[in-house]
């Protein structure tokens, strides 16, 4: 999907990652139309250090997604918790990673004002 993306690469790769979960029809329709996009590398940093991360002293929502088949949820919010030392983590239920920004908009829009007014 990354090397060689086409609408049907990506369209394979959300129902894989999301367990057959139930994917917006606009938002599919969005990740498709990324295959015609120009291709260019990901632009990605260096991963922080863990000693970078220990001293952070700021709250950091981590929001992760129990049906991810992409990262364990439980291991990514056991090393937040090891390395974060303000992290709040909610893991969501019923929600994969790549279909976290529609599922239950209402319940991770909660989730989001409630910390970010604090």
């Amino acid at each position: 999907m990354l090397l060689r993306p086409s609408a049907r690469r990506i369209r394979a790769f959300l129902e894989w990652e999301t367990g057959g979960l139930p994917l917006d029809p606009a938002w599919l329709r969005l990740q498709e139309a990324t295959a015609g996009f120009p291709v260019a590398g990901p632009v990605m940093g260096r991963r922080p250090s863990a000693p970078t991360l220990r001293s952070l002293h700021m709250p950091v929502l981590l929001l992760v997604a129990a049906s991810s088949r992409t990262h364990d949820p439980r291991h990514v919010a056991a090393r937040a918790a090891e390395l974060l030392p303000q992290v709040e983590t909610a893991v969501l239920p019923d929600v994969s990673h790549h279909a976290l920004p529609h599922t239950n908009p209402a319940a991770t829009n909660r989730r989001l004002l409630g910390f970010l007014s604090r």
